[in-house]
């Protein structure tokens, strides 16, 4: 089977861009905590508990060149992409910040950035984990068709 420019791009780059990706939101979520003294929430907490161990996973998935890895790292991805879904919709949402709220800490329904009314801090977290579970099941799935 002949493959096409985009799966034979994504066969031989897909697990580099995973990691780079998972590098920027790492690095990002610390400048925002670290830097700018924004306190995460219960849910970012969560979200950087599926983002950062896929720094580590995909960096030496990169090194290795081991696509093996990409089964354990999608299902981080996958699951920290659900958490940032719901955690954009209960700041969006104003009635679903009451159905579970935080208790403790930072209202999770706060947002410190809102740029453009859109982009808030879990909708960033969201496009990270969505690249990466785009980069990885594409590169998945051109391994798997050889």
């Amino acid at each position: 089977m002949v493959q096409g420019p985009v799966r034979s791009f994504f066969r031989e780059y897909g697990i580099y861009l995973a990691w780079l990706v998972s590098m920027v939101a790492a690095a990002g979520s610390l400048y925002l905590s670290e830097v700018l003294y924004y306190e995460p929430c219960k849910l970012c907490w969560f979200q950087r508990i599926f983002m950062y161990p896929l720094v580590i996973m995909l960096g030496m998935a990169a090194f290795r060149n081991d696509r093996r890895m990409i089964g354990y790292a999608l299902p981080l991805s996958i699951i920290g992409g659900s958490i940032s879904i719901y955690h954009y919709a209960q700041q969006k949402i104003p009635g679903l910040a009451e159905l579970l709220p935080c208790k403790v800490g930072i209202p999770c329904n706060i947002d410190y950035l809102n740029w453009w009314g859109f982009i808030t801090i879990p909708f960033m977290a969201l496009i990270a984990f969505l690249l990466i579970t785009v980069c990885l099941f594409l590169a998945r799935t051109a391994s798997n068709n050889e």
